[in-house]
C-alpha cells in the first residue's frame, strides 16, 4: 500500500478530465438558462423543499441568475485551469447550492457532479495544460501522484456498481419494472419505436442495464476490455439520452469515462489541441513531478479514505429503517439508485383547528406542478408541505391548526394504496433521521438490495 501511494502517473488524463468536465458543466448552465428553467424552478415557486439539515440554504429570488452566472464562469475557469484552486471551490459551492435549494429537482447525477467537484478541489488538476501552469512554471508538472487519478476512476466505478446492485431487485429483474411502463410510451421513437411494444424488450433492457452497471467500471479499468467497454458506454448512454429526459447525465458519463484511457491517448488529444494553440514543447512535455508535502499527502489520503468509506456505506443506510425502501424512501437518496421506480401520487390536505374551522387545501396555490408531483409521492416532502400549510393557516387566524392528508400512491404499476396514516396530525410531526411511523406499510415486498 505504501508503494502504491508513492507511484506517479502522467497528468494528461486529469487535465483532460478537468477541461471536459468544466466545459460540459458550462454547456449545462447555458442550456438551463436558455430554456427558462432558472425562473421556472428557482424563482417562480413561492415555497421550496430544502434537504433536512440544510434549511439555511435559501432561494435567492432574481439573484439566482447571478448564482448561475458565477457557476458558469467558474466552470469555464476551472476547465481552463485559471485560478484553479479558487474557481474550483466556487464551482463546487455554487453548483451544490443550486441543487440544495429545492428537493423537487433532485437527481442522482447532480449528486455525482457535486461529489466529483468536491474531489477536484483537492486534486492537482492545474499542474498540467492549464493557464495557472502557463503563468507559473513552478507548478508545471508532467507527473502527478497516481492515487489522485485513480480516486476519480473509483468514484465512477462506485456509481456504476452500486447502480447495478440496486437493480438486483424483484421488480427490475423479475417484472421488468418500471421499464415495462416506460418503454411502450416511447413506441413513436423513429426506427426502433415499434420494438417497445414487445414485453421481452423491457426484460432485455432491464437485464442488460443491470449487467452493464455491475461490470462496466471494471471493464473500463482493464486495458484489454477498455475500447469495447467505452463503445458500450457511448451506445448505452446515447440510447438513454434518446429515450429518457434526464438532461446532461448521459453526456457527462460519456465524457467522464474517458479518464480510464491511457496517458498516451490523452496526450494525443492534447497534441491535437496544440496544433491550434501552438504552445511551446516545454509546456506540453514538462519533466517535473508534482508531489504533495508528506504531511499534506498523508492528510489528504486519510480524508479520501474516510470520504470513500462514507460513499460506500451510505447506500446501505436504508437497512436502518423498517418498511419497503421504494415506498418509504427513507435512505433512498444519495445512494446511486437510478431510474428504479415509477411513483404516481395523489395528496389532498385538510386543515382544522379547535374552533371548528375546516378547509380543504388547494395545492396549486402553494406549489408548481413539478413540486406537487414530487411531493405527493415522497413522505418527507409531504411533511414539509404540511408544515408550510400549518404556518400559512396560522397567519390566517387558525388557532393551533391541525393538518391531515388523504394520500394514495401507485408504485411500479401496483394499484394505488394509502401512503400516510390519515389520522396523523402532520402539523405535530417533526422531521428527523428516525423512522416515520405515520407511513403506512406497502404490504408487498420488493426483494433485493
Amino acid at each position: 500500500m505504501r508503494n502504491y501511494f508513492l507511484k506517479s502517473t502522467h497528468a494528461a488524463p486529469l487535465a483532460i478530465f478537468r477541461l471536459a468536465l468544466g466545459l460540459i458543466l458550462f454547456i449545462s448552465i447555458v442550456r438551463f438558462w436558455s430554456r427558462g428553467w432558472i425562473y421556472e424552478l428557482y424563482i417562480k415557486p413561492t415555497h421550496f423543499f430544502p434537504f433536512y439539515g440544510f434549511d439555511f440554504i435559501k432561494p435567492l429570488g432574481n439573484y439566482t441568475y447571478l448564482l448561475f452566472a458565477l457557476c458558469g464562469i467558474s466552470a469555464l475557469c476551472t476547465a481552463a485551469g485559471f485560478l484553479y484552486r479558487f474557481t474550483s471551490i466556487l464551482l463546487f459551492l455554487s453548483f451544490t447550492y443550486i441543487e440544495l435549494i429545492d428537493k423537487s429537482t433532485y437527481l442522482n447525477h447532480y449528486y455525482f457532479i457535486s461529489v466529483v467537484l468536491l474531489m477536484m478541489v483537492f486534486l492537482p488538476a492545474n499542474r498540467y495544460f492549464s493557464v495557472d501552469a502557463y503563468r507559473n512554471k513552478k507548478i508545471l508538472a508532467g507527473q502527478i501522484p497516481k492515487w489522485t487519478l485513480d480516486s476519480l476512476k473509483l468514484i465512477i466505478l462506485i456509481l456504476y456498481f452500486y447502480a447495478g446492485l440496486a437493480k438486483l431487485n424483484s421488480d427490475w429483474i423479475l417484472h421488468a419494472l418500471p421499464l415495462k411502463i416506460w418503454l411502450p410510451a416511447k413506441n413513436d421513437t423513429p426506427i426502433i419505436g415499434f420494438l417497445f411494444n414487445y414485453p421481452w424488450i423491457s426484460y432485455m433492457f432491464s437485464w442488460f442495464g443491470c449487467v452493464y452497471d455491475l461490470l462496466i467500471g471494471f471493464l473500463l479499468w482493464n486495458k484489454r476490455t477498455r475500447a469495447f467497454a467505452y463503445s458500450t458506454v457511448v451506445i448505452f448512454h446515447g440510447l438513454t439520452a434518446i429515450l429518457f429526459p434526464i438532461g446532461m447525465f448521459p453526456y457527462i458519463m460519456i465524457v467522464t469515462a474517458l479518464i480510464f484511457f491511457s496517458a498516451e491517448y490523452h496526450l494525443n488529444l492534447i497534441n491535437k489541441l496544440n496544433i491550434i494553440m501552438t504552445l511551446p514543447d516545454c509546456f506540453i512535455d514538462p519533466k517535473a513531478i508534482s508531489y504533495y508535502k508528506k504531511s499534506v499527502d498523508t492528510l489528504l489520503i486519510c480524508c479520501f479514505v474516510v470520504f470513500f468509506t462514507i460513499q460506500m456505506l451510505m447506500p446501505f443506510r436504508y437497512m436502518l429503517y423498517p418498511g419497503e425502501l421504494f415506498w418509504t424512501e427513507e435512505g433512498y437518496r444519495f445512494s446511486w439508485r437510478v431510474m428504479l421506480m415509477e411513483k404516481a401520487g395523489y395528496a389532498q390536505f385538510t386543515v382544522k383547528d379547535g374552533t371548528g374551522k375546516r378547509e380543504i387545501v388547494n395545492n396549486t396555490e402553494f406549489l408548481t406542478p413539478l413540486q406537487e408531483k414530487m411531493m405527493s409521492a415522497q413522505p418527507d416532502m409531504i411533511l414539509q408541505f404540511a408544515h408550510i400549510i400549518r404556518d400559512h393557516y396560522t397567519r390566517l387566524g387558525f388557532i393551533d391548526p391541525q393538518v391531515y392528508i388523504d394520500s394514495y400512491v401507485a408504485l411500479n404499476g401496483r394499484r394505488g394504496k394509502v401512503l400516510v396514516n390519515p389520522q396523523t396530525d402532520l402539523a405535530k410531526e417533526h422531521e428527523s433521521f428516525e423512522p416515520k411511523t405515520w407511513i403506512l406499510p406497502l404490504n408487498d415486498e420488493i426483494k433485493g438490495f
